[in-house]
């Protein structure tokens, strides 16, 4: 299964527990870790113009901003996508029963970025009062579209190829996004409003690790963790 944490920090951490694979490390599982951060002076988060929807406007007592670019005061990135995109090939991991929960709360998609394995159940729940509808633009796994009109409502999807990233809108409510990668391994996590991310249970071997973020583009490494090593991997944008 995958046990999805929220840090004190606000970072969203997956740990991988309990999944049989070819070459399970045990004890010599390893770990990687880092901070994702923009040298230069960064994008403006936008204010979202929720007048367009009375109905969403009322759910808010303050502005709500975008997330397009969320750049903290030191330059920390939150919701970019870290994942091993090379060194795993041969090996097969189990697919978690849990399923993986996308949230429209507030007029908003909740979380902006998450990951989800190959044939794991996706949970897509309307939270609010009001109609929405899901439109997902995926391109190795076929493009969806379908209508929430009642709060409380939820559908499953599932995902036969690996893709990054699968975006979400709402055709309803156009500053509505948010973004999916889908893995055969459950090696990924999201950075946090620290700009921090953690990737734990990896076997000792070299791996490329990516960073991608919808604004700033992606980034990779190679890297090579021994057996219960934690290698740090930090990775900065810069402005063009």
């Amino acid at each position: 299964m995958i046990i999805r944490l929220l840090t004190a920090a606000g970072a969203f951490l997956f740990l991988a527990a309990g999944l049989p694979a070819a070459g399970d490390p045990g004890d010599d599982a390893a770990t990687v870790t880092g901070t994702v951060t923009f040298k230069g002076d960064a994008p403006k988060r936008k204010k979202i113009k929720m007048e367009a929807d009375p109905q969403c406007l009322a759910l808010h007592d303050k502005p709500q901003l975008s997330e397009e670019a969320v750049v903290d005061k030191e330059g920390r990135v939150q919701w970019c996508f870290v994942y091993v995109k090379g060194g795993l090939e041969g090996k097969t991991f189990e697919t978690p029963k849990e399923p993986v929960v996308l949230q429209q709360k507030g007029c908003r998609y909740d979380p902006h970025v998450l990951g989800i394995m190959v044939g794991q159940d996706l949970t897509i729940h309307n939270g609010d009062p009001l109609m929405h509808n899901v439109h997902a633009i995926a391109k190795r796994n076929g493009e969806f579209n379908f209508g929430q009109p009642k709060q409380g409502m939820e559908t499953s999807r599932k995902f036969d190829n690996p893709e990054v990233m699968v975006k979400f809108k709402c055709d309803v409510h156009p500053w509505m996004s948010a973004w999916l990668g889908v893995l055969t391994h459950p090696y990924y996590a999201v950075t946090g409003a620290d700009g921090k991310y953690e990737i734990k249970g990896l076997p000792p071997g070299k791996y490329t690790l990516e960073v991608w973020h919808e604004t700033f583009g992606t980034k990779s490494e190679e890297f090579e963790v021994k057996a219960g090593e934690t290698k740090t991997a930090d990775f900065v944008y810069e402005k063009k």
